[in-house]
């Protein structure tokens, strides 16, 4: 494996790791049970015990285990800060073509100079706080090796300006731009694909939360990709709001969502794999359209009837499916 690849790989790692540990330390401030146990200052127990510091022998224990010399009672790292990622440079990398933007980024395809690789460059815009790329590069990261799932490469920076752009693989097209209508055998097998991506996603933690035509891509072999995590999410416990509501492309967006319930869970995602499919069957694109959120939800009253008057007028919170009902209710 060469440098560069290891590189890439111990930031894609540290940004799931760093995601990961203040996910499960806002989980553990919402956990009572982790609320009330006392700490090493209120426990009478955890007083008693000698520290490094008080106990010599644990000291020579500790410097003789530890090929660093440090003074006793020191910390490893010797209080120095987190270290920092090295970014690579954009310029390594040359611009051949537009072939998207959006509110957040603008995306390119472009060329590696070290390699001659063909890539994608994706040009994350000024609106984007450090926090927000940093989720959108560790989600995807999170779900790397599923054979459904745009790989992302690595992340760099431009010198000049701070820009940061994430370097993915350049894939042939999205299904958007394809023949949109399907026989059911060959709908099936594109479905098959979508699906376990999504439950790849799922399994890490990750909800997608904008899964369309567009942002599925087709590969050179004829299968079919995810990508474009901008507005992907980590999941949170059932019944616990998430931040955003109406994320994504409304066509796409789930009942919950549409109903301002900000209690959602993993189905949104299916929702969107199922309007999906319906296209791929009838060749309407999309299946529900609407401009506004109360014409597109008086559009689906009019196709699905009583069947969604649950979930529209539910209060927020009462709605939030877990990630194995909504697989298992896919049925592929």
């Amino acid at each position: 494996m060469n440098a560069q690849l290891l590189h890439s790989l111990d930031f894609l790692n540290m940004a799931v790791e760093g995601e990961t540990r203040k996910r499960l330390a806002a989980e553990a401030e919402e956990d009572p049970e982790t609320r009330k146990r006392p700490t090493a200052e209120e426990d009478p127990e955890t007083r008693k015990r000698p520290t490094t510091e008080d106990d010599p022998e644990t000291c020579k224990r500790s410097a003789e285990d530890d090929p660093e010399s440090r003074p006793c009672g020191s910390s490893r790292d010797g209080g120095a800060k987190r270290r920092r990622y090295a970014f690579g440079s954009v310029d390594d990398y040359e611009k051949l073509d537009v072939v998207g933007d959006g509110t957040f980024g603008v995306v390119y395809k472009a060329q590696d100079h070290r390699t001659g690789k063909k890539v994608v460059l994706k040009h994350l815009l000024g609106g984007l706080d450090e926090g927000a790329w940093k989720v959108e590069a560790a989600c995807q990261a999170a779900c790397r090796g599923h054979p459904s799932i745009v790989e992302i490469m690595d992340v760099v920076r431009d010198g000049k300006t701070g820009g940061i752009f994430l370097i993915m693989e350049l894939l042939e097209c999205s299904l958007r731009q394809k023949r949109f209508y399907y026989p059911e055998d060959v709908t099936r097998v594109m479905m098959r694909q979508l699906v376990d991506a999504t439950k790849k996603m799922h399994t890490s933690r990750v909800i997608h939360r904008d899964i369309k035509p567009e942002n599925i891509l087709s590969a050179f072999d004829g299968g079919l990709k995810i990508c474009d995590f901008g507005a992907a999410t980590w999941m949170k416990p059932a019944g616990e709001p998430y931040e955003r509501c109406l994320v994504g492309t409304l066509p796409y967006t789930s009942l919950e969502q549409l109903a301002d319930n900000r209690c959602y869970g993993p189905a949104v995602d299916m929702w969107a794999l199922g309007c999906i499919m319906g296209e791929l069957l009838t060749g309407w694109r999309p299946l529900f359209g609407g401009d506004m959120t109360e014409e597109l939800l008086a559009e689906l009253s009019d196709n699905l009837g009583d069947r969604i008057t649950g979930v529209v007028r539910c209060p927020t919170g009462a709605v939030a499916v877990g990630a194995r009902d909504a697989h298992r209710a896919a049925g592929l």
